[in-house]
Protein backbone atom coordinates (compact mmCIF):
# COMPACT_ATOMS: atom_id res chain seq x y z
CA UNK A 1 0.00 0.00 0.00
CA UNK A 2 1.44 3.25 -0.67
CA UNK A 3 3.16 4.81 2.20
CA UNK A 4 4.08 2.14 3.61
CA UNK A 5 7.54 1.24 2.37
CA UNK A 6 10.29 3.58 2.60
CA UNK A 7 11.94 1.70 -0.59
CA UNK A 8 11.67 3.08 -4.20
CA UNK A 9 11.88 0.30 -6.67
CA UNK A 10 14.09 0.07 -9.22
CA UNK A 11 15.02 -1.82 -12.42
CA UNK A 12 12.88 -2.19 -15.01
CA UNK A 13 11.94 -6.00 -14.58
CA UNK A 14 8.82 -5.72 -13.60
CA UNK A 15 8.00 -3.30 -16.11
CA UNK A 16 4.66 -3.27 -18.49
CA UNK A 17 5.14 -2.40 -21.90
CA UNK A 18 2.38 -1.81 -24.52
CA UNK A 19 1.56 -3.77 -28.22
CA UNK A 20 4.35 -1.40 -30.15
CA UNK A 21 6.61 -2.12 -27.33
CA UNK A 22 6.41 1.54 -25.63
CA UNK A 23 7.21 1.26 -21.75
CA UNK A 24 3.97 2.04 -19.94
CA UNK A 25 4.12 4.78 -17.25
CA UNK A 26 1.75 6.23 -14.66
CA UNK A 27 1.62 9.37 -12.84
CA UNK A 28 -0.59 11.84 -10.71
CA UNK A 29 -1.30 15.83 -11.40
CA UNK A 30 -1.59 16.47 -7.50
CA UNK A 31 -4.06 19.36 -6.52
CA UNK A 32 -4.48 20.93 -3.37
CA UNK A 33 -7.78 20.83 -1.71
CA UNK A 34 -8.86 23.76 -3.06
CA UNK A 35 -7.69 23.30 -7.21
CA UNK A 36 -5.74 26.47 -6.86
CA UNK A 37 -2.27 24.48 -6.65
CA UNK A 38 -0.46 21.71 -8.30
CA UNK A 39 2.23 20.17 -6.46
CA UNK A 40 5.33 19.45 -8.79
CA UNK A 41 8.37 17.26 -7.70
CA UNK A 42 12.26 18.15 -8.52
CA UNK A 43 13.55 15.95 -11.31
CA UNK A 44 16.04 13.23 -10.03
CA UNK A 45 18.17 13.15 -13.67
CA UNK A 46 18.41 16.65 -14.52
CA UNK A 47 17.13 20.28 -12.92
CA UNK A 48 13.75 21.58 -13.07
CA UNK A 49 10.05 20.53 -12.51
CA UNK A 50 8.06 16.87 -12.82
CA UNK A 51 4.92 15.60 -11.87
CA UNK A 52 5.32 12.38 -9.78
CA UNK A 53 5.26 9.27 -12.48
CA UNK A 54 7.06 5.93 -13.32
CA UNK A 55 6.64 2.44 -14.55
CA UNK A 56 3.48 0.59 -14.24
CA UNK A 57 4.70 -2.95 -12.81
CA UNK A 58 3.91 -6.35 -13.62
CA UNK A 59 1.88 -6.83 -9.92
CA UNK A 60 0.30 -3.62 -9.93
CA UNK A 61 -3.41 -4.08 -10.95
CA UNK A 62 -3.97 -0.79 -12.28
CA UNK A 63 -2.38 2.14 -13.35
CA UNK A 64 -4.37 3.89 -10.72
CA UNK A 65 -2.05 1.74 -8.08
CA UNK A 66 1.02 2.40 -9.92
CA UNK A 67 0.39 6.14 -10.04
CA UNK A 68 -0.26 6.67 -5.80
CA UNK A 69 2.53 3.81 -5.60
CA UNK A 70 5.02 6.78 -7.95
CA UNK A 71 3.41 10.11 -5.96
CA UNK A 72 4.63 8.40 -2.60
CA UNK A 73 7.87 7.41 -3.57
CA UNK A 74 8.85 10.53 -5.70
CA UNK A 75 6.42 12.55 -3.60
CA UNK A 76 5.91 11.82 -0.27
CA UNK A 77 2.24 12.22 -0.42
CA UNK A 78 -0.85 10.29 0.59
CA UNK A 79 -3.25 10.73 -2.39
CA UNK A 80 -6.77 10.12 -3.62
CA UNK A 81 -7.55 9.66 -7.36
CA UNK A 82 -10.15 12.23 -8.39
CA UNK A 83 -10.15 10.85 -12.40
CA UNK A 84 -8.75 9.29 -14.51
CA UNK A 85 -6.82 11.98 -17.10
CA UNK A 86 -6.17 9.21 -20.06
CA UNK A 87 -3.40 8.57 -22.30
CA UNK A 88 -0.61 10.67 -23.40
CA UNK A 89 1.65 9.49 -25.71
CA UNK A 90 5.45 10.45 -25.50
CA UNK A 91 6.17 13.44 -27.79
CA UNK A 92 10.13 13.49 -27.40
CA UNK A 93 11.69 13.85 -30.71
CA UNK A 94 13.18 9.87 -31.72
CA UNK A 95 16.93 11.47 -30.76
CA UNK A 96 16.16 12.51 -27.22
CA UNK A 97 15.27 8.15 -26.76
CA UNK A 98 17.77 6.39 -24.93
CA UNK A 99 18.34 3.07 -23.30
CA UNK A 100 17.34 4.65 -20.37
CA UNK A 101 14.74 6.34 -21.48
CA UNK A 102 12.80 4.49 -24.18
CA UNK A 103 9.45 5.97 -25.87
CA UNK A 104 6.69 5.80 -23.32
CA UNK A 105 3.19 5.33 -22.88
CA UNK A 106 1.59 7.52 -20.31
CA UNK A 107 -1.47 7.27 -18.02
CA UNK A 108 -2.31 10.62 -15.46
CA UNK A 109 -4.21 10.54 -13.02
CA UNK A 110 -6.08 13.92 -11.26
CA UNK A 111 -5.34 13.38 -6.97
CA UNK A 112 -6.11 15.11 -4.17
CA UNK A 113 -3.67 15.66 -1.47
CA UNK A 114 -4.76 13.78 1.62
CA UNK A 115 -1.03 14.02 3.43
CA UNK A 116 2.67 15.16 2.96
CA UNK A 117 4.94 13.14 4.67
CA UNK A 118 7.77 14.61 6.14
CA UNK A 119 10.03 11.44 5.11
CA UNK A 120 9.31 9.32 1.94
CA UNK A 121 11.81 7.30 -0.11
CA UNK A 122 13.42 9.85 -2.55
CA UNK A 123 13.58 13.01 0.01
CA UNK A 124 17.08 12.90 -0.65
CA UNK A 125 17.38 13.44 -4.22
CA UNK A 126 14.32 15.17 -4.87
CA UNK A 127 12.41 18.71 -3.35
CA UNK A 128 8.83 19.29 -3.67
CA UNK A 129 7.03 22.59 -4.05
CA UNK A 130 2.99 23.99 -4.30
CA UNK A 131 2.52 26.37 -8.04
CA UNK A 132 -0.56 27.78 -9.19
CA UNK A 133 -1.39 26.43 -12.81
CA UNK A 134 0.79 29.43 -14.75
CA UNK A 135 3.83 29.17 -12.40
CA UNK A 136 3.32 25.25 -13.05
CA UNK A 137 2.67 25.30 -17.16
CA UNK A 138 5.82 27.55 -17.56
CA UNK A 139 7.59 24.72 -15.42
CA UNK A 140 6.62 22.02 -17.35
CA UNK A 141 6.83 23.73 -20.75
CA UNK A 142 10.18 21.34 -21.70
CA UNK A 143 7.77 18.16 -21.24
CA UNK A 144 5.01 18.39 -23.68
CA UNK A 145 3.32 15.26 -22.15
CA UNK A 146 3.44 16.37 -18.45
CA UNK A 147 2.04 19.71 -19.75
CA UNK A 148 -0.90 18.08 -21.38
CA UNK A 149 -1.76 16.26 -18.14
CA UNK A 150 -1.62 19.56 -15.94
CA UNK A 151 -3.86 21.23 -19.27
CA UNK A 152 -6.58 17.69 -18.68
CA UNK A 153 -6.85 18.94 -14.88
CA UNK A 154 -9.38 20.48 -13.38
CA UNK A 155 -6.78 22.80 -11.75
CA UNK A 156 -7.89 26.13 -11.70
CA UNK A 157 -6.55 28.80 -13.94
Amino acid sequence: MAGTSMTSRTGTGNQRYGPKGERLVAGVVPLSNDKTKVLLIQSSSRKGWVLPKGGWELDEDTAAVAAKREAWEEGGIVCDVVKDLGMIMDMRPPAALTGNAPRASYQFFEVTVVEEKANWPEKHKRTRAWYTYAQAAQLLAQRPELLEALKRSSVKR
